[in-house]
């Protein structure tokens, strides 16, 4: 006998829309995606994601009744929803929910063209989106959250779809999946006209030169060519990225993970891994900037801690890992940032990661700032939520996005900005967001990341800075910076920070920080309101290097902060200024992408309460030297 569910008459339609979706949450090819396929044994999806995934298919079917959780293979999820759609028992619900399942991309008439299709079907895979969300003709950051990192991914998986030959385009400048794809279409169009085939369209190499390389010898590539380099061997890419590492080794101009040798101060001794010695840096790339990680009381309280309680204590919070020390120091972090509760994450990485996910959902609204860290962008993917990026501190623009997200009125909206922004030094609009937060019926969380002990009178970060203590939902810390030890921390109101305590899975499925580390954090609080003069050490300081970099001429964007950095735009000039500035005996960060958009390199130059003004003085006579030797700034040193 005929199952009646057999006779469905969308069967196809609703069994694509159903891979589409699992394809969305898990990012598996849906080529991978079979009838037999089980979810655990073979996709390993759990039962967090398989949630998910079933909340999504009701969506993309709009379904009203609660699927079965039984379903154990994409076959039998398939036939639950058609058994749904069966029931509704109404041909006009079951017509509009299989025209959903196999609707063009945003009803543009797009699927009949295969590189609409192509990218449409990409951007599915590296933003979760089920298909009707992805309107051709929104904007790919403010509407769809898609940074300049995941377009890099569309981009190449589109590109391999569509069999488009030679280097990748760059098409960074498309707003819209529908500029894309035009932008796509005309490359193809192109490849077939000059008859290019496969890596024709490279760069001209002279004998002997780098792969990349220019006429005169230069390897124009940089870290991004490599995220995408697909190869059925899945250690190609990291032949090809050793190679472009040595070579800028080679020529002094990578110098990352370099080993200290001694305590990190205003000067440290660092062995030059590629001279083969050790050499003695001015040191403006710490971020200890109340000069904490030396202090006589947090190191003897880490040693006195780590004695009694022992190394570490092997075990998460939940399961042997939680002592007194863990429970004062939340306390004390949460008096000092003047909010009722606290909990304590194994870092500042994984606070974002695990505070977001646990709090945002993917029927929710994540809405953050362009330049987030990556710990923020990290979180919002994990979360699945849909992810809208406001342009940097444009409150015009956020207005615009929580405008919109509120007309469509689906779940809830977090707003999430850092404080002082690590590569930038400038200060997020924070009353701006606080006012359009309220109006718009939005959460606000800050990453105090770099503001903690840096702004606000006592230090405490953002929210005083501003006078608004107790206007911002969640404020989010690090303690390997100001605070001199390791981990991240949380602070808000007492029943949302014990939600995080049972769902925050970067906090419950993972050791914390070790005894001796949360003694030293105690102590550092300590120190930080018993010693108020290092605050104001470190804003003389500040103003004092800032005042010799603005008026020898350096760009340094809207910095307010700890953080001052020398914009100089061009990858291979700020990596040579940061060569001239080491061998002069200077020790600070060059910046290049992923740490900033391509075009955005840079040097990051940090502030602590320890530099000198001699050190001052030093550093900036050696910036200039430096920018005049690589034509960053005119004339001759």
């Amino acid at each position: 006998m005929t199952n009646p569910v057999d006779t469905h008459p969308d069967t196809a339609r609703i069994r694509d829309g159903v891979v589409e979706v699992i394809a969305a949450r898990t990012l598996y090819d849906v080529a991978h995606l079979r009838p037999e396929s089980h979810f655990e044994a073979d996709l390993g999806i759990d039962s967090v994601i398989m949630e998910s995934v079933l909340a999504s298919v009701r969506e993309h079917f709009a379904l009203s009744a609660e699927l079965p959780a039984g379903s154990a293979t994409i076959g039998e999820l398939v036939d639950a929803v058609r058994t749904a759609l069966a029931d509704a028992d109404t041909s006009a619900t079951a017509g509009s929910a299989s025209a959903t399942a196999g609707a063009a991309p945003a009803a543009d008439g797009g699927a009949d063209d295969p590189v609409t299709e192509a990218v449409v079907a990409a951007a599915m895979r590296q933003t979760q989106y089920q298909r009707h969300q992805l309107a051709l003709d929104a904007d790919l950051e403010g509407e769809l959250g898609v940074d300049s990192v995941v377009l890099t991914s569309v981009v190449a998986e589109a590109t391999e779809q569509l069999r488009i030959t030679g280097a990748a385009p760059d098409l960074s400048g498309a707003t819209t999946l529908r500029t894309l794809a035009d932008a796509l279409r005309a490359c193809d169009t192109a490849a077939r006209d000059t008859g290019n085939g496969a890596g024709t369209d490279q760069p001209r190499q002279t004998p002997g030169s780098a792969p990349g390389a220019d006429g005169d010898g230069w390897d124009h590539r940089s870290m991004k060519d490599f995220t995408e380099q697909r190869d059925p061997d899945l250690f190609a890419k990291t032949r090809s990225f050793a190679g472009y590492l040595r070579s800028r080794e080679k020529d002094r101009l990578y110098w990352y993970g370099m080993p200290l040798h001694s305590k990190c101060g205003n000067r440290a001794v660092i062995f030059d891994e590629l001279e083969g010695r050790k050499r003695e840096f001015l040191m403006f790339a710490s971020n200890n900037y109340l000069g904490l990680a030396n202090h006589p009381s947090v190191v003897e309280a880490v040693c006195d801690a780590t004695r009694t309680y022992g190394a570490t204590h092997t075990g998460s919070r939940f399961i042997g890992g939680t002592n007194m020390l863990h429970k004062e120091l939340e306390r004390r972090l949460a008096a000092f940032k003047q909010r009722p509760a606290c909990i304590v994450y194994p870092g500042g990485y994984s606070a974002n990661l695990g505070a977001i996910s646990a709090l945002v959902k993917s029927y929710d609204t994540l809405v953050v700032d362009r330049l987030n860290h990556m710990s923020i962008v990290d979180g919002a993917r994990l979360s699945g939520a849909v992810r809208k990026i406001y342009r940097h501190n444009d409150m015009a623009d956020l207005e615009r996005i929580l405008s919109r997200s509120a007309a469509e009125g689906t779940g809830g909206r977090l707003i999430v900005a850092d404080g002082v922004f690590s590569m930038h030094g400038d200060v997020c609009d924070l009353p701006e967001i606080v006012r359009l937060a309220k109006e718009y019926d939005a959460r606000v969380m800050i990453d105090d990341a770099h503001a903690t002990g840096v702004l606000g009178v006592r230090g405490s970060g953002t929210a005083e800075h501003f006078g608004l203590k107790g206007e911002v939902d969640l404020e989010l810390g690090t303690m390997s910076k100001t605070l001199a030890g390791m981990g991240g921390f949380v602070v808000g109101e007492e029943e949302v920070v014990e939600y995080l305590r049972y769902y925050s899975n970067s906090y419950v499925f993972a050791a914390n920080i070790p005894a001796g580390v949360a003694a030293g954090l105690i102590a550092a609080i300590d120190v930080i309101e018993a010693e108020p003069e290092r605050l104001k050490r470190l804003w003389t300081n500040i103003g004092t290097l800032r005042d010799r970099l603005l008026e020898a001429g350096f760009d340094l964007e809207h910095s307010e902060s700890a953080i001052l950095p020398i914009v100089i735009g061009d990858e291979r000039r700020a990596m040579e200024m940061g060569r001239a500035v080491r061998a002069r005996g200077l020790f600070c960060q060059t910046v290049v992408y992923p740490g900033v958009p391509l075009g955005d390199a840079r040097l990051r130059v940090s502030v602590t309460c320890e530099h000198t003004p001699q050190d001052l003085d030093e550093a900036a006579g050696i910036f200039v030297e430096a920018a005049r030797e690589t034509g960053v700034l005119p004339g001759t040193p």
